[in-house]
């Protein structure tokens, strides 16, 4: 049973305002939220009477119920258009929003208000958003059957809601993002994949929206986990520093990779605003020829001389702590560059700081060309096992590394 504490937002359009002698005035045509002040509470009822909207501020309401609204206080002003105002009906009500619980798009389809009784007035706070079909029917039935009688024609089906708190507004103009607070925070906890499959889900603005204000990081991992058209869609889209930045937080494999599929001229433009660093790595991937190691590999790895010990093994992991969450195997090089060992990360903590790491080698070093096709990438990864493929040149030189993940995106694609 529905609380009488509950109204919805079908309910509250049309319903009726009484001045302070109980004379009807008009009927509630909107309802506006001032998120900057207060991001649940309802700041002012948009009527319509005659020809003009007034705006009926939330303290001059005495009380609140399918019966209508009363008021306390008759000093009614006209309604002016305001860009700090989210209105529910306008601006809410059949929009596509971001549920941050569920990490989903949905379709708003009614709003459910909390009746809150304070001091000598009563107020109105967002509760929850409405998306099932229990919404869809007291939307059917606005207007033409009485809200009690909807009430409890309604019982038998589930509810099925958002708390307001999860819900991410999309709006695509930063400007009125700021004057209406609304956040990114929910959107920046959640897991890169999960935040790609929602802005996937978006309209080309709205995705543009979401990854031009979320932080650089958060976006360069979840851009890495979208289809390689709606990567290079976004990136076209953004100004060019701006889409630099986010290509400067991926790792070198995934931003060739990125910068590949977009037209020549705004490669370019974006790879001259990066670091000289990030540039030289970038660009040297993109020469490589498409489906061959050389395209697949990443240069993001930890090479040490043969004569190293297990604590120099360690003091290098110290010194590159941004690529523990992807690294397990260090590899041995001699003088002249050449791969010459690998040394499974979890053999260096039950060996004494002093042993050497060529000690704790495989016993079969399986490595890669620089130009070997994908094909024989993928049948390497399954017929030995491995996580990590170290490439090497033609002068038996290590250039880069492939592992596990690289070569499930190419399987995901085919």
């Amino acid at each position: 049973m529905v609380s009488d504490e509950v109204l919805f937002c079908t309910e509250l359009i049309g319903l009726r305002v009484y001045d302070t002698r109980g004379r009807q005035i008009g009927r509630v045509k909107d309802a506006a939220l001032v998120p900057i002040i207060d991001p649940a509470r309802v700041d002012r009822f948009l009527v319509g009477g005659g020809w003009a909207w007034l705006a009926i501020r939330y303290d001059q309401v005495r009380s609140i119920s399918l019966d209508g609204i009363y008021l306390k206080d008759e000093k009614l002003t006209p309604y002016h258009s305001d860009e700090y105002v989210l209105r529910i009906v306008r601006d809410l009500l059949d929009q596509q929003i971001i549920d941050s619980f569920g990490r989903k798009v949905v379709r708003v389809t009614d709003v459910t208000f909390h009746i809150k009784a304070v001091e000598d007035c009563q107020q109105l706070n967002v509760l929850e958003v409405d998306i099932g079909m229990r919404s869809i029917f007291r939307r059917l039935l606005q207007g033409i059957v009485p809200p009690a009688w909807v009430r409890k024609i309604q019982r038998p089906i589930a509810p099925n809601s958002i708390p307001w708190a999860y819900c991410n507004i999309v709006e695509p103009d930063p400007q009125r993002r700021l004057r209406l607070n609304i956040s990114n925070e929910a959107l920046e906890k959640m897991h890169p994949a999960d935040l790609a499959d929602i802005v996937e889900e978006l309209s080309p603005d709205d995705r543009e929206a979401i990854i031009e204000t979320i932080d650089a990081e958060v976006a360069a991992e979840a851009l890495s986990e979208m289809d390689v058209d709606v990567q290079a869609s976004i990136l076209e889209s953004l100004e060019t520093e701006r889409a630099a930045e986010i290509i400067e937080e991926m790792s070198p494999d995934e931003a060739a990779h990125v910068l590949a599929e977009l037209e020549e001229e705004t490669s370019s433009e974006i790879l001259d605003e990066l670091t000289a660093e990030s540039k030289s790595e970038v660009a040297e991937l993109i020469e490589y020829r498409e489906h061959t190691a050389g395209a697949l590999m990443n240069t993001e790895y930890i090479a040490l001389p043969e004569t190293a010990t297990v604590q120099d093994a360690i003091d290098a992991l110290h010194r590159n702590e941004e690529l523990l969450e992807v690294l397990n195997t260090i590899f041995l090089i001699d003088g002249e560059e050449r791969l010459t060992g690998a040394v499974p990360l979890a053999r260096l903590f039950v060996a004494p700081g002093v042993k050497p790491l060529k000690s704790l080698t495989s016993e079969t070093l399986i490595r890669a060309k620089v130009d070997e096709s994908e094909n024989r990438i993928t049948e390497l990864f399954d017929k030995y096992n491995v996580l990590t493929l170290p490439v090497i040149d033609r002068d038996l030189r290590l250039v880069g590394v492939i592992t596990a993940d690289d070569v499930i995106s190419v399987l995901r694609q085919k």
